[in-house]
């Protein structure tokens, strides 16, 4: 599941960037600029997110899912 998340990642990355370069092609670089920093404050509460993992407990094997 987590190659799936990674590649829907990179490749949604891949089309905004295209997306954006078209946009810059059409306007202006600094027309792309001014509005990009959001994305990158939209990304920033995720560090805050909680942890879902179940806690460790010392002294069992890990269990390896495949």
């Amino acid at each position: 599941m987590s190659g799936f998340l990674f590649g829907f990642a990179f490749g949604l990355g891949g089309i905004g960037s295209t997306l954006l370069g078209k946009l810059a092609d059409i306007t202006s670089i600094n027309f792309v600029y001014q509005p990009s920093w959001f994305l990158s404050v939209v990304g920033i509460p995720s560090a805050f997110l909680p942890n879902l993992s179940p806690p460790k407990i010392a002294g069992t094997p890990q269990s390896h899912e495949t």
